[in-house]
């Protein structure tokens, strides 16, 4: 058999330091991405003093009080938010009407060798290893599989996806015959998760490598796309890194097909809007992106951050801070949002959004204690504190929300003073100005729905993405119903970012949860459980403003409904009939829906193939106990055995005993914890020690 890595080629990855290190060269910026910046937030800034003066007016009838203070600050920041994702929008739109789209092909010859990298821990392996062979056949149709590796980089913890890994692997080398082109490597420990799974790889094979191609388990990207990005890495020598924008695909279920449809219409104005003032200072979304080994490896080494998890430790959301460090060293970091060809595959239901959603926040939350650090690009700090806004702004419109209903409360029941300290005509009444309050209100609607409109009349205005999407008509008839949808579902994932921001600032760590990318149809019992605080505190905030007054509730109803009404709600989204009946009529249809590529479709259809061979649901010791090669191949691809003076390995040392100590196969494999299986699977001795109980 080939071995299953190729020669060591090491590359020092040095750990960086956030305060001795600085600014080690300088990357200019052209005249056209300073002129956009300054527009860009020039006009945030005009939006929010117009917006805080015309708040100050609602508020100042008769004097701020305490509270109407602290409301007039949270709108401040928070509008300010809203009002820096409108003027990027808006520079999106104008680059989309008026800017000139970059070549369709970068016309140099390759020379440099290229590394495609998918991170696995617990996934399907029949979903990663029909993509490989899916963009493989796409290089070799091409005839560039030559300049292109694959390494399939496990941090699997489950034994029986393990093996069923292995299972995988070597079918995908047979049927491509890419025994010198596709490579696979299990970690023995998880340190510092895909952070640590990609260093190690950069430490032990990055030499060999001029650029590294880094996917997800979900990711497809067409040959087309994976030549032009190592294209545009050779034709730019600044470049560290090239970012893509993935769209979303495969979606089954509602909630998937909403992400879907937005992903896809919104989600290139949006990625034009910030590249065009960005420029060389973009940002790193963890996946389909080349990055220049050397560069990653020189300059992008994480430090360990001080103190105790969950902000302590090694930093979990490492893709921002890799850019900011890429950048700090003087390499331009880019995004390219007009190029086609790079997929993922989104959460398929609001619970499993969710669970990773707690994952990133805790990771953002992390990069507060980044931000200060030295020799950063003053676009790579604020790349950061949006990374904490979008997260941090969920608590501030749930206290936002809470003021109101305290402000009503006490222009209702708290008595004017007649007779205050200081000499004056009349009584201050708490009062707020109510037809002013709702220009206020409308223009900050107006700021979140004018981009979508003009992500519309984007579409629309190209012939192949309106006719792929079913038509002007159903594209607004899907705008409309992803408007309403997301909007009834906004409150509810405010309230769970809320908890999740609480549960972090008090200590708890979210662990490492693996992705679930199938999912949908949860009982009723199973949603209920999950978000029934959801729907208490609903009915709280609708009975809490009704009492209070009527005319408050009214204002309160969108978020009442939508929390009140979260269980029917999910149990609508998550539907995959739903989904599917939706899909049958043209509604939130995407361009890659209507007519997907090449690769796309192989990969899809190559799934029920893996999905014979490879079984993550049998036990790993009876897959290697009735396939001879199997075992043959998993004792070579483990790393050398345990030597003398090493480390101990604890469940190593448990599994050998119990397996020493067992009277049959049954009883041994019974008794062994996860952890022991896994080093009983990592070490030929006693593994052929347990299978010869059979």
């Amino acid at each position: 058999m080939t071995p299953a890595m190729p020669a060591p080629s090491p590359l020092a990855m040095p750990r960086q330091s956030l305060w001795l290190a600085a600014r080690r060269r300088r990357l200019a910026a052209s005249a056209g991405v300073i002129a956009t910046r300054l527009v860009v937030i020039a006009g945030a800034m005009a939006l929010t003093v117009f917006a805080a003066i015309e708040m100050f007016e609602v508020l100042d009838v008769g004097g701020l009080t305490t509270l109407e203070f602290l409301i007039l600050w949270l709108f401040l920041a928070l509008f300010a938010w809203i009002a820096l994702a409108f003027c990027s929008a808006l520079a999106g739109f104008a680059s989309a009407i008026f800017g000139r789209r970059r070549a369709g092909e970068l016309q140099i010859p390759l020379r440099g060798r290229t590394a495609i990298l998918m991170p696995v821990y617990n996934e399907s392996p029949t979903r990663f290893a029909a993509a490989i062979e899916g963009m493989d056949t796409g290089l070799q149709r091409a005839g560039a599989k030559d300049g292109f590796d694959f390494f399939i980089l496990s941090d699997t913890t489950d034994p029986d996806v393990w093996i069923a890994e292995e299972q995988a692997f070597l079918a995908l080398r047979t049927r491509t015959a890419g025994e010198r082109r596709i490579f696979y490597r299990r970690r023995r420990h998880n340190i510092e998760r895909k952070a640590g799974n990609l260093a190690e790889w950069v430490t032990s094979q990055g030499g060999a490598y001029d650029y590294m191609l880094v996917l997800d388990a979900d990711s497809v990207m067409t040959a087309r796309t994976i030549l032009r990005l190592a294209a545009a890495m050779e034709a730019d020598p600044q470049a560290g890194l090239v970012q893509t924008l993935p769209v979303l695909v495969r979606g089954q279920t509602l909630f998937a097909r909403l992400q879907q449809f937005a992903s896809r219409i919104y989600g290139p104005l949006i990625a034009r809007g910030i590249t065009t003032w960005h420029g060389g200072e973009g940002n790193y979304w963890g996946h389909n992106a080349i990055i220049r080994t050397r560069a990653f490896a020189e300059a992008a080494g994480l430090p360990s951050l001080r103190g105790r998890k969950p902000f302590g430790g090694h930093i979990l959301s490492h893709d921002f801070v890799e850019a900011a460090l890429l950048r700090r060293a003087g390499w331009a970091v880019r995004m390219m949002p007009d190029w086609d060809g790079s997929y993922e595959e989104g959460p398929p239901t609001l619970t499993e959004l969710a669970v990773r959603d707690r994952r990133w926040c805790q990771g953002n939350l992390q990069h507060a204690a980044v931000l200060p650090a030295r020799g950063l690009h003053w676009i790579s700090r604020l790349h950061l504190l949006m990374g904490i806004g979008s997260y941090i702004t969920a608590p501030m419109w749930f206290a936002f929300l809470l003021l109101g209903i305290l402000i009503a409360l006490q222009a209702r029941f708290i008595r004017p003073e007649y007779f205050p300290a200081d000499f004056t005509l009349f009584p201050v009444w708490p009062a707020q100005d109510p037809v002013r309050a709702m220009w206020v209100f409308g223009g900050t609607m107006a700021l979140l729905a004018v981009p979508k409109l003009l992500a519309l009349l984007v579409a629309l205005a190209d012939g192949a993405v309106r006719r792929n999407s079913g038509g002007g008509i159903r594209l607004f008839l899907s705008l409309l119903l992803e408007t309403v949808l997301t909007g009834l579902l906004a409150p509810v994932t405010m309230l769970s970012q809320s908890a999740s921001v609480f549960s972090i600032l008090t200590g708890r760590d979210a662990g490492w949860q693996p992705q679930q990318r199938e999912g949908g149809d949860y009982p009723l019992p199973v949603i209920a459980r999950a978000y029934w605080p959801h729907t208490a505190v609903g009915l709280a905030l609708g009975g809490a403003s009704y009492a209070v007054a009527p005319a408050l509730f009214l204002w309160m109803l969108p978020v009442v409904i939508g929390l009140a009404l979260t269980i029917p709600l999910v149990l609508l989204v998550n539907s995959r009939k739903l989904g599917a009946a939706l899909g049958r009529l043209g509604v939130l249809r995407t361009p890659e829906e209507h007519a997907p590529p090449a690769e796309l479709q192989q990969a899809v259809a190559l799934r029920a193939v893996y999905r014979d061979i490879a079984f993550p649901e049998r036990d790993a010791f009876d897959q290697l106990a009735t396939d001879p090669a199997l075992l043959r191949a998993h004792l070579q691809m483990q790393p050398p055995p345990r030597r003398p003076g090493d480390a101990i390995d604890l469940p190593l040392l448990v599994a050998r005993t119990k397996i020493a100590e067992a009277p049959d196969y049954g009883t041994a494999v019974a008794s062994l914890t996860r952890q022991e299986k896994l080093a009983t699977l990592a070490e030929p001795q006693p593994l052929q020690q347990l299978l010869a109980l059979r």
